[in-house]
């Protein structure tokens, strides 16, 4: 398979706008705040001009700088001292969907980015490893982990489907 070259950083935050968004809100469950990050993100790329060996690399490297941003944000103090307000956004999802989203939403940090990377973004084990600097089989245990988490939140909650 013949990996594609990277992209100049004007066309990488065209390209990959909607996925660094996707991810960092994924990561702190609030809209504005996700964009700040993504624009953080973007921002680092054009300044510190990595060298990328292809699409792929370049996309990994926007991903993790975004779940970084994300992690340092929600451990910052201003979010420790910031009270959540309801965001007035349009449901666009079905009810089944924000509750799948909601128990997504509420897994810890270190299981709602591997679930994110795995289910949304289509990475494997290694890749997320790669992407997390981590072990694959760590990556392959929080993966599990989250699973149970998800299987034990939503019981009960399909069953008449089932």
């Amino acid at each position: 398979m013949e990996q594609r070259p990277p992209l100049p950083p004007e066309q990488a935050v065209e390209y990959f706008a909607d996925t660094v968004l996707r991810a960092a809100f994924g990561m702190v469950k609030n809209l504005s705040d996700a964009e700040d990050i993504a624009q953080d993100t973007f921002v680092s790329l054009v300044r510190a001009s990595p060298q990328f060996e292809s699409l792929e690399h370049q996309k990994a490297w926007l991903l993790r700088v975004a779940i970084n941003r994300s992690k340092s944000h929600l451990t910052s103090a201003w979010m420790r001292r910031r009270t959540e307000l309801d965001d007035a956004l349009p449901d666009a999802f079905t009810p089944q969907e924000n509750i799948v989203l909601d128990a997504v939403a509420a897994l810890p940090v270190k299981y709602r980015q591997v679930v994110y990377l795995h289910y949304i973004e289509g990475y494997t084990a290694a890749e997320i490893a790669r992407i997390l600097r981590s072990n694959p089989n760590t990556v392959l245990s929080q993966l599990s982990r989250a699973r149970a988490k998800l299987r034990e939140a939503l019981k009960g909650e399909f069953a008449d489907e089932v």
